[in-house]
């Protein structure tokens, strides 16, 4: 049975963050508030926070959406695809957007490169969302390692990511539109390049945010599906996690990978108290 969520509202303006390698996308919810950016994981689209982006920005924050590194409409090819590449890139966005400091939500690899720019750059980051985040290096299923394995080859790379992603790494309740963001998503690793891209991705290990856990400082919410098929134990994982960050942890319920997007409605009231207590001025 399909999840009832949030309207998706109209999609603002997309923008382009030039860095000194590349371009990345983003756009902005909100004229004004405390700085909220999130960002994605490997082979996702800015979009999967379509249902949550807007719900922050009607309680008072200006929402940062941002794309990864060679995903969306920005730069395809990249030398350097590790999370302390992309957690430069969210330091850059924020001063790009205004300075912040901000608050980091994100989303599985991006969860680990929110922990290195936390780490890097304190005085940017006033508090940090990880969402079923992999900030070390933890057993994989046989299953995940096949569809990388599969992924890693072309043409169908795209394809098996792509159906994979829908069918496995949401839990019980996937979108009403998700057949739309699948497409989207496979649209967008077939374009030329983006898929050496999430190879290249792929094969990056959680080295540089497993140094930099003991760095941060920032206030951290974690929050895990626990039917999230990447880790062997959810629940242990988010534990740990939260505990190296002295954070809260949140266990969804029957919610896989993607709490942004397959559970919105109950990630929101985790989210919104925890961001009014550490929110930074506007």
């Amino acid at each position: 049975m399909m999840a009832t969520h949030p309207t998706e509202g109209s999609s603002p303006a997309v923008h382009l963050l030039r860095t000194e390698s590349g371009t990345i996308g983003y756009e902005t919810f909100g004229p004004a508030g405390p700085l909220i950016v999130c960002s994605p994981g490997m082979g996702d689209l800015r979009r999967i926070y379509r249902f949550v982006a807007p719900a922050l920005a009607a309680a008072g924050y200006r929402v940062v959406v941002t794309d990864v590194r060679g995903m969306g409409p920005g730069t395809s090819h990249w030398v350097d695809y590790s999370e302390a590449a992309i957690g430069r890139d969210l330091v850059n966005l924020v001063r790009e957007v205004g300075g912040g400091p901000a608050i980091l939500v994100a989303n599985s690899i991006s969860a680990g490169a929110a922990v290195c720019a936390a780490a890097a750059s304190p005085e940017t980051v006033s508090g940090l969302v990880l969402l079923a985040p992999f900030v070390r290096d933890v057993p994989v299923s046989f299953g995940m390692k096949m569809v990388f394995r599969l992924a890693l080859m072309r043409p169908w790379g795209p394809s098996t990511w792509a159906k994979y992603q829908a069918t496995k790494l949401y839990a019980s309740t996937p979108p009403a539109d998700l057949p739309t963001h699948t497409a989207q998503v496979l649209a967008n690793l077939r374009e030329p390049g983006r898929m050496v891209g999430f190879q290249k991705m792929a094969r990056t290990n959680h080295a540089s945010a497993a140094a930099s856990l003991a760095k941060v400082r920032s206030p951290t919410l974690v929050v895990i599906g626990a039917a999230d098929p990447d880790y062997p134990s959810p629940r242990e994982e988010g534990r740990w996690v939260a505990d190296r960050l002295h954070g809260e942890l949140v266990v969804l319920d029957r919610v896989g990978h993607y709490p942004q997007a397959e559970a919105p409605d109950r990630l929101l009231p985790v989210l919104l108290p925890f961001l009014a207590k550490v929110r930074p001025a506007a």
